[in-house]
């Protein structure tokens, strides 16, 4: 499923196949709108372009899977879902307490 993901999601722009185009437009357009959704409930900044937080997502998956290939599947990729989410959104900053 890794593989699958970068093929459709990050290079469907090489594919002529119009049938991979559609599903890949359609995973693009789900990610969109549940960015979109989480800014009008405020779990997602509003202060960014919804593609600009969908590249960055998407952006850190691959490289997460990208890693993971190279390192011949040495470790467990769904592991690795819960502290991608979690970096998402709560970033890598220290909290600091406000006086």
């Amino acid at each position: 499923m890794a593989v699958v993901f970068q093929r459709e999601a990050l290079q469907a722009r090489y594919i002529d196949e119009a049938y991979i185009k559609d599903i890949t437009k359609m995973y693009l357009d789900i990610i969109d709108d549940i960015i979109v959704q989480g800014q009008k409930e405020g779990s997602i900044r509003k202060d960014f372009q919804s593609g600009l937080v969908k590249r960055f997502i998407l952006g850190a998956v691959n490289e997460v899977i990208n890693t993971w290939v190279v390192a011949g599947a040495r470790y467990d990729l769904v592991e690795m879902a819960d502290p991608l989410v979690d970096l998402y959104f709560k970033g890598i900053g220290l909290k600091t307490k406000s006086i």
